[in-house]
């Protein structure tokens, strides 16, 4: 399996995208304070899941994974705090609510997927 194939790093990159669109609108001041922020910790959640898909042994790979998740974790935060600020109106601060519980339950299902089969690489 290749891992553009991999559904959990699909839907963490596209919520990448659909944040960086909605941050690189706001002013300079929010952006480079929240705006900075969130990027990183949601950029990152697809950066650890593709980090650890291309390790070789299976304890390397939950390690990444579990970063992936605080990551996550990490972008549900900042967007509270962007939601809290005026910075994102209540449809797409919801719309993101729910896209990071349905990407937490993918991650953690991936997750505890891992070194069960012979196959790491699911």
């Amino acid at each position: 399996m290749k891992l553009e194939e991999l559904n959990v790093y699909n839907l963490a990159m596209e919520l990448g995208e659909r944040i960086w669109d909605i941050v690189t609108k706001w002013d300079y001041f929010s952006n480079d304070t929240i705006g900075r922020q969130l990027v990183k910790a949601v950029d990152s959640i697809a950066a650890n899941i593709s980090e650890g898909f291309g390790r070789y042994h299976y304890k390397d790979k939950k390690n990444f994974y579990y970063y992936s998740r605080g990551s996550l974790f990490e972008t549900k935060t900042w967007l509270l705090k962007a939601y809290n600020r005026k910075l994102l109106n209540e449809n797409d601060f919801q719309t993101f609510q729910k896209e990071i519980e349905i990407l937490g339950v993918k991650l953690n299902n991936y997750i505890n997927s891992i070194g069960k089969t012979t196959n790491n690489y699911k």
